[in-house]
Formats: C-alpha cells, sequence, structure tokens
C-alpha cells in the first residue's frame, strides 16, 4: 500500500505542472496590467514601466514560468504576492481554514442527509416519498450555488432576520453557507445512493438472505448498504473534491474570508502568483482527496487490497 500511495503522489507532479501552466498561460492573455493595478491609476507611465521590471513582468513568458516552476519544486516557494507583497503560502494558510470548514460541513450536511434519503428512496421505488425526493434532487442539482445563497440571505437575513448574511466565526454564520454549498451535494448523493442500493438489493444474495428470515433493517442495512457503498464513496469524495472549488462562490456571496474569495480578490487585480497559488491548492487537495477515498475502499470491499501494489 505504500508503494501504492507514493505512485499517487508522485502523478500529482505532471498534475501541478500541467494546471500552472494552463492558468499561467491563462492570465498572460487576460486584459489588464499587474503593475498599474499596483500603483493605481494615478501612476505614471515611467513609474509603471520600472515597476514592471523590478517585478520581471518584462521578461518572456516561458522564462516567468520556468521561473516560477524552479522555485515551486525545488524549494516549494510560491512566491510573493504582488498586491500585498506578503508570501503566497502564508495568505492562503491564513484563510485556507474557513474554506476547509465550510467545505466539510456541507459534506457532513449531504452525508448525513443523502444517504438515509437514497436508502429510503430506493427500498420504496416508485413511492410518493421516491417520486418526492427524486424531483427535489432534480431541483438541487440545476440548482445554482450563487442563486441559492442569495435566496437563502433574501429569506433568513433579509425578511425574517434569524440568521447573519456575511462572515464564518460563529454558530449562526455558517449555517447559511453550509446549506448553500451541501445542496447540490445532497441531491447527488441521494440519486447515487438509490440507484447503487437499487442494483445491490435486487441481487440472489440479498433474496437468500430474507428468506433465511433476517429483520429487512439488518438486510438493508448490513448486507445491501455494505456491498453499495464504493460507488458511494466515490461520489462522496468528488463532491468533497468539488466543493472545496465551489466554495469560491459561497464565500465570496457569503464574505467568507476564504481561499475562494481570495481566489476572486487577485483575479481582479491580476494577482498572477496568488491566482496560481489558490488553483493549485485546490487541484493538490482535491487529488489528496481522490487518494484517502482510493485507500477507503480496501476497507470497505477487502478484496481491492490487492490492487495496492
Amino acid at each position: 500500500m505504500a508503494k501504492y500511495i507514493v505512485k499517487r503522489i508522485l502523478l500529482l507532479i505532471p498534475v501541478i505542472i500541467g494546471v500552472s501552466f494552463i492558468v499561467f498561460g491563462l492570465l498572460e492573455l487576460s486584459p489588464g496590467d499587474p503593475a498599474r493595478n499596483i500603483l493605481g491609476t494615478n501612476a505614471s507611465p515611467e513609474e509603471v514601466a520600472q515597476l514592471r521590471e523590478e517585478m520581471g513582468l518584462n521578461d518572456p513568458f516561458l522564462v516567468r514560468y520556468g521561473r516560477f516552476l524552479k522555485d515551486l519544486v525545488l524549494h516549494g516557494d510560491l512566491g510573493n504576492s504582488y498586491i500585498s507583497r506578503t508570501p503566497v503560502v502564508d495568505e492562503i494558510a491564513s484563510r485556507a481554514g474557513h474554506t476547509f470548514k465550510l467545505a466539510v460541513l456541507a459534506i457532513v450536511i449531504a452525508v448525513i442527509l443523502g444517504i438515509p434519503i437514497g436508502i429510503i428512496s430506493a427500498v420504496k421505488q416508485y413511492s410518493l416519498f421516491d417520486n418526492i425526493t427524486m424531483i427535489f434532487a432534480l431541483l438541487g442539482i440545476c440548482m445554482p450555488v450563487f442563486w441559492l445563497g442569495l435566496l437563502l440571505i433574501l429569506l433568513f437575513s433579509v425578511n425574517l432576520g434569524w440568521l447573519p448574511s456575511s462572515g464564518f466565526d460563529s454558530v449562526e454564520q455558517m449555517i447559511l453557507p453550509s446549506i448553500a454549498l451541501a445542496a447540490q451535494s445532497v441531491s447527488v448523493i441521494t440519486r447515487m445512493t438509490r440507484s447503487s442500493m437499487l442494483e445491490v438489493i435486487r441481487q440472489d444474495y440479498i433474496r437468500t438472505v430474507r428468506a433465511k428470515g433476517q429483520k429487512e433493517k439488518v438486510v438493508i442495512i448490513r448486507h445491501a448498504l455494505g456491498n453499495a457503498l464504493i460507488p458511494i464513496l466515490t461520489t462522496i469524495g468528488t463532491q468533497f473534491g468539488q466543493l472545496l472549488g465551489g466554495a469560491v462562490m459561497t464565500e465570496v456571496i457569503f464574505s467568507i474570508p476564504g481561499v475562494g474569495r481570495l481566489m476572486v480578490d487577485s483575479i481582479m487585480m491580476r494577482d498572477t502568483p496568488m491566482v496560481l497559488g489558490c488553483i493549485l491548492f485546490v487541484a493538490i487537495s482535491f487529488a489528496i482527496v481522490n487518494l484517502i477515498v482510493d485507500l477507503l475502499y480496501s476497507f470497505v470491499d477487502p478484496r481491492i487490497k490487492s490492487q495496492f501494489s
């Protein structure tokens, strides 16, 4: 298993290079001048030109990217922010806690709601509960996070005044953004759980267990759910990775000082090192989550252990 983990970690290197090159190129093609953004509109052309020279912005694209990649690979250094002049790693580290907390709360809500609802829908297939659940699941998948977030703010903050519309320091402040971010994941996990459970409970061994007189709860929870967990785990892992990226809009709407909000602000200011750092943070986090999910497979199904070699 250790060999498998090392292999997966080494595969992160081409992922990091590919992602960083694409983002670096897109920022290069986007309009605007980082030096002008730093100095402001009242700065003279001479001042802008001098700052561009100091920051190395006049060097060719490949030279600047090579310099960035060398510092990243050899020293783990993402450089300094063009705007704050502070190390990118420090800025991301100070905000990553909010992003992780938001994503964890959202995935916990999604799992707590999605798996039980999916199981009940599978057991009561084509019932009124199943039909209503699938309608709401479809609506949840189609509903954009930013739209749902604005609706929640309008209803619970503006009209009812029950919950705050910004921040992420108290329990009350965490409720609305967590629900807004979790909505799509609840729907996806519900549908996957239902689909996976339907496939399993139709198997012959489930009929055999029932014929032996086992209680229905034991049949569903111990025998059916255990064998339906692998696709569900895959979905949960994928959703958690997407939540880390999807937190961008949620953090902007609810004014949460996380990595997503930092990335949006950095894009507006064309702060290339900070944007690259934020995107690499999301990409690496996503890869690590997928690795953890792969390792969990061996605990759910011992037959998979032989593959980790």
